[in-house]
């Protein structure tokens, strides 16, 4: 198995949404207004809509639920749908929740990622899983995508 680069992505955010302790754990839904992606396979931009149904525990770990839709540079458009997790240090997760500038070496934010086009010319991608490793920054999130091959 092998890790090979698809693409650098630029998820741009509306301001969290708290929604208040639930069974699971702290509900926030954050909202995607648009951003990029860039790769050597992939690029485009992101469309606005579509968000992150986020629950973050008592411990403080984010589990990452994100649905949103992609355009790429010849016009396709392609479903992507992210899960994962991020937690660190009581400390650094409180500056990252105050829009801090954080290391991304500082926690741990990691993505598994699922594509789905009907575009002939993508359809490699709804055979393909995704790996990333993100960095949350003030209103946005950066993440560089790698296909498992």
């Amino acid at each position: 198995m092998r890790l090979e680069p698809l693409a650098t992505f630029r998820v741009e955010l509306d301001p969290i949404l708290d929604l208040g302790a639930s069974p699971w754990g702290n509900r926030r839904v954050i909202n995607i207004v648009g951003g990029s992606f860039d790769g050597p396979r992939l690029s485009g931009v992101v469309l606005p809509g579509g968000a992150d149904w986020q629950v973050v525990h008592a411990d403080g770990m984010a589990s990452i639920d994100t649905r949103y839709t992609l355009r790429t540079h010849d016009g396709a458009l392609l479903y992507i749908s992210t899960s994962g997790v991020r937690h660190g240090p009581r400390e650094v997760v409180e500056r990252l929740a105050r829009g801090e500038q954080v290391d991304p070496a500082e926690y741990y934010f990691r993505l598994f990622c699922r594509f789905e086009t009907g575009d002939s010319r993508y359809l490699w991608l709804n055979r393909q899983l995704a790996v990333a490793s993100a960095a949350r920054e003030a209103a946005t999130v950066r993440y560089d995508a790698y296909t498992l091959t």
